[in-house]
């Protein structure tokens, strides 16, 4: 695929064509770039029990009632058509944070059992963790991510507005105790002056093998206060570690990715080969050429990208009264349509960028 400017890709289309026409009617989810989507997030809930400072106010949000989010048998039924219908070959299980739905082994365990079966993986806060992760590696997770910004407990409470840092360690040592094979740690640098903090930080996944993956600050805060300016950016992350470390660009593919990834000398990787961290770099270093996800939120929306001003519903299928033999048909219309009208990037820094309505815990990670 061909890439131009700020990382995105050649439309496949007719310059001034409807996105709404040529959208297929069977095969896998594509849009008009010719990428197609392999990779599906599912947030489960919106809920959240930690109040980031760069995510949500300390009171919370105004939550989705219960009646408005899927339930075990429609999350299972829309997910079957999305892995045999539609090619999903990828789910990441997400939030707000996922450990809060009680049926989360049910729902995996269902995903994990169907034909074709898919990677099934979480991205979580860790706090829970320790008492759940037997039970969902059991139903058929491979996969973890847990969300940790710094091993100082005083910062780490500052941030996450909870005294809660030695239950998301735990949570990590008992995901590692299962035996999964890869368990990243997600990091966020709220502010320049955490970058002091960012080296032990992967000290820390080095010493225990786990592999960093450090995210620049999106614009998906609640309060809508992200600056570009204010943002610690790639470089800066990169200048920072690479002072304490000796980092060397990983040779591996980066494929659809969202992180780059660099090696760290001297240190190995679970598994055997070399230990990495990586940075995802969404706003400084688009990566929308590639871009193979979807987004499913916990109230049965679709969204084509992280950042997109428009979703499409499902509930109407699920739940208007539909022949049942017309509901999985009505879904995969509705998905392929949302996907075949993914625009090029995400255009974040542009001038007519317009920060989504649903802030990042009720879309989903």
């Amino acid at each position: 695929m061909s890439v131009v400017d700020l990382g995105l890709p050649t439309p496949t289309t007719t310059a001034g064509e409807s996105p709404a026409v040529g959208a297929p009617t069977e095969g896998p989810l594509v849009d008009t770039f010719g990428r197609i989507v392999r990779d599906l997030r599912v947030s489960v809930t919106d809920r959240c029990n930690l109040r980031c400072t760069y995510c949500m106010p300390a009171a919370g949000l105004d939550w989705l009632p219960p009646s408005a989010v899927l339930d075990t048998a429609e999350f299972v039924r829309v997910l079957t058509v999305a892995v045999r219908d539609l090619g999903i070959e990828s789910i990441r299980f997400t939030g707000g944070e996922p450990l809060l739905r009680r049926d989360l082994e049910e729902i995996v365990g269902a995903v994990a059992a169907l034909p074709g079966r898919p990677e099934i993986a979480m991205t979580t806060n860790g706090l829970g963790l320790r008492h759940r992760i037997g039970g969902l590696v059991d139903a058929g997770l491979s996969r973890i991510n847990v969300s940790l910004d710094t091993v100082d407990a005083a910062r780490f409470a500052e941030v996450t507005r909870r005294d809660r840092l030695a239950d998301v360690l735990d949570g990590l040592a008992a995901a590692a105790a299962t035996g999964l094979r890869s368990i990243k740690v997600n990091a966020v640098v709220p502010d320049r002056a955490d970058l002091g903090g960012l080296g032990d930080l992967l000290q820390y996944c080095l010493d225990h093998d786990y592999e960093l993956r450090v995210i620049e600050q999106m614009p998906l805060d609640a309060d809508h206060r992200w600056a570009r300016a204010s943002m610690v950016t790639a470089d800066e992350i990169l200048s920072t570690l690479g002072a304490r470390f000796t980092l060397r660009p990983d040779p591996r593919p980066r494929g659809a990715a969202p992180a780059a990834t660099w090696l760290v000398d001297g240190y190995g990787a679970r598994g055997g080969g070399p230990a990495r961290v990586g940075v995802i770099a969404s706003v400084t270093r688009p990566f929308c050429a590639d871009c193979d996800r979807s987004r499913l939120t916990a109230d049965g929306s679709l969204r084509n990208c992280l950042f997109a001003d428009d979703e499409v519903t499902l509930m109407p299928a699920l739940r208007g009264g539909l022949p049942d033999t017309e509901v999985d048909a009505a879904i995969a219309a509705l998905w392929r349509g949302n996907a075949w009208q993914k625009k090029a990037g995400h255009a974040v820094g542009e001038p007519d960028f317009h920060q989504p309505d649903r802030p990042m815990s009720a879309i989903g990670g």
